[in-house]
């Protein structure tokens, strides 16, 4: 069975450091999101959720920039986006978590029935 190829549904999160700037905090996220997409994986949805306050300080930071990204993408891609991660000195915590099909599916219904209460 070849389980390289199949994608898997992954959700990350990322704190960044609170000091960015709008355009460096909007290149990061482009960064990762294009970076799942080079390695063979697609973007389901992603949400920047902005400064938010911290439940503990983290490097002697009490806010950070939150976001977050639901894609598909193969097993292994996993391995070298943490990697990446790891060196970024613009990220203080991060995050990657499977999900099954039913967290995908409840996560899609949550976002079509917002979408249809904020059209109204």
């Amino acid at each position: 069975m070849a389980t390289e190829n199949k994608l898997q549904s992954y959700e990350l999160m990322v704190i960044f450091t609170p000091v960015l700037s709008e355009d460096d905090y909007k290149n990061a996220q482009k960064k990762y999101s294009d970076y799942i997409k080079e390695h063979g994986g697609n973007i389901v949805h992603q949400d920047a959720w902005g400064l938010r306050s911290l439940a503990y300080p983290i490097q002697k930071k009490t806010t950070g920039l939150y976001f977050v990204m639901e894609y598909e993408a193969p097993t292994n891609t996993n391995a070298t986006l943490e990697i990446q991660m790891n060196r970024d000195e613009s990220i203080i915590r991060h995050m990657v978590t499977r999900i099954d099909k039913f967290a995908a599916a409840y996560n899609q219904r949550k976002r079509n029935k917002l979408a249809t209460e904020n059209a109204s």
